[in-house]
């Protein structure tokens, strides 16, 4: 597939209705601090992205996770899968919820309706078409989006009173253009805590995240496959930052106006309010089809991958002799599955009333991250690291995410809030953020140190950076 169409597709499976609802809601409510995260990704990838691609484009078929297995053996192909199926679940969970949230508050239909609606139309969609389908799907979609988004901006920077200038002279007045606090502090949420959560993210993301894998593969060269990678994370930075300053510039029109009918209102909910009060009708329609867009290009490519990690990673491993209409049939099956496990964690949002939807994805993202970066991070960057000492990694990580959950972590018991183990001064007191940034380090550290107590009993060299090197020198001779 052509370069410029799956960076279109990475650009629209990375912005949902999660960018389209949280990000004003966050801008709304706070400032940019939860920005940092996607300004890290660039950063990052500039770094990677040269190797990483090639890599991987020689070693594996369909599932990011057949390097790990390469590199590590069985249990880490399985642990790294499940790790990406808990954070895609309770992301995908997410993204319904916000949907209907904010098509609940347009056309004042039930939320669990429609939840149950959208959750079924995505999976009819997912089952008719395969990755090109979902390619070319998100591109349409991708554009639709960002044009909603545009419009929106304008209409709020020109209609509010004293226009743009008044827009952003309230925003600085009350702290909501910047990424502070700047503190040197790990213990409330501030930009050295986003900057850590961002690194490990990205390294995760575009390193073991089969969503982004996934399209990897479907490029024509390991040319296009890194062009198209860069066209959706260059592409993706603007369009968050876009949404973030929507938030913003709302809060400076309401600020501005006056309006009553804000107050105690969720602030994922004041964009959707927005769009329905003050725009015209065809933009409105404008709008909405960018949001449901947004929302149906993540959702069947993270079904598609879900389905796809199912049958490669455990459904092959009982039934390795499987025809490929027998394989085809039983991706269909995950496919509903998924969808239906999905619609059920949106349900659960629906219940328990989640405000602030943005900060409970970074904080589900980094709980089940499972230290899946360090492993990452071990394998291609370490030729002694071995299966052994990464079993080692992995309990440690698992024990240390249990332990700041159990120990920082409140739930109501015995007719109270309290924390499930409460070990005094050896507490967890750091951001719930830094749990996934801990968990990747402790993972590398301690599996690498492990390696060093057991010999390595394959040649994983062509697995690693080191590996790549070799090949991009033998071609450099070649070439001269």
């Amino acid at each position: 597939m052509p370069s410029w169409a799956i960076g279109i597709s990475i650009l629209a499976t990375l912005i949902s209705s999660i960018t389209f609802l949280a990000y004003p809601g966050e801008g709304y409510s706070s400032n940019w601090l939860l920005l940092v995260q996607g300004l890290m990704v660039p950063v990052v990838l500039f770094l990677f992205v040269g190797f990483i691609v090639p890599l991987f484009r020689q070693v594996i078929k369909l599932s990011a996770y057949e390097y790990f297995e390469h590199r590590f053996g069985v249990f880490a192909r399985m642990y790294s899968s499940l790790s990406f199926a808990l954070t895609h679940f309770s992301k995908m969970g997410s993204v319904f919820f916000l949907l209907a949230l904010a098509l609940s508050k347009m056309a004042g239909l039930d939320t669990v309706m429609l939840i149950w609606v959208i959750g079924i139309i995505v999976i009819f969609i997912t089952l008719l078409g395969g990755m090109e389908a979902i390619v070319w799907l998100d591109v349409i979609q991708g554009f639709l989006l960002i044009i909603g988004g545009v419009v929106s901006l304008i209409i709020i920077l020109f209609t509010a009173e004293g226009g743009p200038t008044a827009v952003w002279n309230v925003a600085m007045e009350n702290g909501k253009i910047g990424f502070g606090p700047f503190d040197w502090d790990f213990v409330n949420l501030t930009f050295v805590v986003m900057v850590l959560n961002g690194i490990f993210y990205a390294i995760q993301k575009y390193g073991t995240d089969q969503t982004i894998v996934q399209r990897y593969l479907t490029a024509k060269s390991d040319k296009d496959a890194v062009k198209a990678t860069l066209i959706g994370v260059l592409l993706s930075v603007p369009v968050w930052a876009l949404f973030m300053f929507i938030g913003t510039a709302l809060f400076s029109y309401y600020k501005i106006s006056g309006d009553p009918t804000l107050a105690g209102m969720n602030p994922d909910a004041v964009f959707p309010y927005f769009i329905m009060t003050k725009l015209p009708v065809g933009v409105v329609g404008l709008v909405i089809s960018g949001l449901i867009a947004a929302a149906i290009s993540t959702l069947n490519a993270d079904l598609n991958c879900l389905s796809a990690i199912c049958v490669e990673d455990y459904y092959l491993r009982f039934r390795p002799k499987s025809t490929e209409k027998h394989k085809m049939v039983m991706s269909k099956v995950f496919v509903i599955v998924a969808g239906l496990g999905t619609i059920l964690i949106a349900l659960f949002y629906v219940r328990a009333g989640s405000e602030g939807v943005l900060g409970t994805i970074f904080a589900l993202y980094a709980i089940f991250s499972g230290g899946i970066a360090g492993m990452f991070l071990l394998g291609i960057f370490s030729k002694r690291a071995n299966m052994e000492g990464l079993y080692f990694g992995i309990g440690a990580s698992v024990l240390f995410t249990a332990y700041a959950l159990l120990t920082s972590e409140p739930v109501f018991w015995g007719g109270k809030d309290q924390l499930l183990l409460d070990l005094g001064s050896f507490n967890y007191t750091h951001h719930k953020y830094l749990i996934g940034v801990y968990s990747h380090i402790l993972l590398f550290v301690v599996g690498y140190f492990a390696s060093l107590f057991f010999k390595s009993k394959k040649d994983i060299r062509s697995l690693t950076y080191y590996g790549y090197l070799d090949i991009k020198k033998k071609k450099q001779t070649i070439l001269s």
